[in-house]
């Protein structure tokens, strides 16, 4: 690893580590890591540079309101090659939350998580995306022998 030096005011230093205690890291380094990935990443997507990436979408409705949930359930089998998995949380009689995890092109997960949360009856939606990079292509031996490739953090 390669080590530089920065200097903060007192101030700032202070507020950083009480978000370090608050965070659970344990030391400065690992806290400086992921906030300049997390920046890194973001620089990425907005400059359009990250073509690769996994995210979720998270949501609550009426789980009562079955067309919507229909609406919801047909969206997500409508885009099987994006949706890896969907958790359902209920959080009283009436309300869930639905957490649904996806990997691929980031215009497609963009769009479909747009259109997810734009389902009339969808609330409070939220999208977390990280980018990812292609790592090498291979084949494995016997079956399925199909060329494939994979996915890493981007930064």
């Amino acid at each position: 690893m390669e080590r530089f030096t920065i200097s903060l005011d007192p101030d700032l230093a202070q507020r950083f580590d009480a978000l370090i205690a608050d965070r659970g890291y344990l030391n400065r380094s690992e806290a400086v890591r992921d906030l300049i990935r997390e920046k890194l990443g973001q620089d990425l997507l907005a400059a359009g540079e990250a073509k690769w990436g996994v995210g979720t979408v998270t949501y609550v409705y009426d789980r009562n309101d079955h067309v919507l949930a229909q609406r919801v359930l047909h969206l997500q089998h409508d885009h099987h090659d994006l949706v890896v998995t969907c958790q359902h949380t209920p959080l009283d009689h009436a309300n869930g939350l639905d957490t649904v995890v996806l990997k691929g092109t980031t215009a497609a997960i963009q769009a479909f998580a747009a259109r997810l949360i734009a389902v009339r009856g969808v609330r409070n939606g939220q999208v977390q995306f990280i980018p990812l990079r292609k790592a090498s292509a291979h084949k494995h031996e016997g079956p399925p022998s199909a060329l494939h490739f994979h996915l890493e953090p981007s930064v």
